[in-house]
């Protein structure tokens, strides 16, 4: 009861045309910043903070990504270090990124072009830029370059030397695919190809084409950066 008063307190000395709910209902919550609207969903802060203060302290916990982007990186323990987040405002905190990166997913799925590097980057971008580990997605292809579907055909380690062609291409002829796509993240943000994405992208290369099946880009996606090999003319 005291810690919501000690809020109630902090809250009421901000002008009341800027506390962030009143300048929601009056501006609209496009006028309210990342700090603002994260204010008005935890509602209450804590002993000696307010819910303002509260929302910084979130916003600041990520050291390589501050602000929005970083909440797709921290765990429910990160969040919960903070004082007055508890498990209910971490789970909620969790569920706010999440909300938001499905919602740019599904923004982007409406605009995408299966011929377009960047249309395609810009699609599985959200997706794939907060991964903290490589995965590597082979997205499968009608005659017309509509997506039949996808598979994650890969996850773990940055040591692409891992990656079998034959699980790739079990995958295609599950789904009568006549071209594939191949789409994986750089945990670092720099999506400059390795070595090793040169040598499997080769490989897969040369198995599509024995098979039937060719391999049509492959895009590495970094932090709000991409490659594709067929614009960077890597391919043969």
């Amino acid at each position: 009861m005291e810690n919501h008063m000690n809020d109630n307190r902090k809250i009421k000395e901000i002008p009341n045309e800027n506390r962030p709910y009143e300048k929601c209902l009056k501006l609209g919550a496009q006028a309210l910043t990342d700090e603002e609207l994260l204010a008005v969903l935890l509602r209450s802060g804590s002993s000696g903070s307010s819910s303002l203060e509260l929302a910084g302290e979130v916003l600041h916990l990520s050291r390589d990504k501050e602000g929005l982007p970083g909440l797709h990186q921290l765990s429910l323990q990160q969040l919960k270090s903070i004082r007055g987040i508890g498990t209910v405002k971490a789970v909620q905190l969790k569920c706010i990124g999440e909300l938001s990166k499905r919602i740019a997913v599904s923004v982007a799925e409406k605009g995408v072009s299966f011929d377009h590097p960047a249309s395609i980057a810009n699609f599985y971008m959200e997706q794939l830029r907060h991964q903290e580990q490589e995965l590597l997605l082979c997205m499968m292809l009608d005659c017309k370059n509509h997506r039949l579907g996808e598979e994650t055909v890969f996850k773990g380690t940055v040591n692409m030397s891992l990656v079998n062609p034959r699980e790739i291409f079990l995958a295609a002829l599950s789904y009568h695919a006549v071209g594939i796509l191949l789409v994986h993240n750089h945990p670092s943000g720099d999506p400059t190809p390795s070595k090793a994405d040169l040598n499997i992208t080769k490989r897969v290369q040369n198995a599509g084409a024995m098979l039937g099946i060719p391999l049509l880009d492959h895009i590495i996606i970094g932090d709000c950066r991409y490659i594709s090999f067929r614009e960077q003319g890597l391919f043969e």
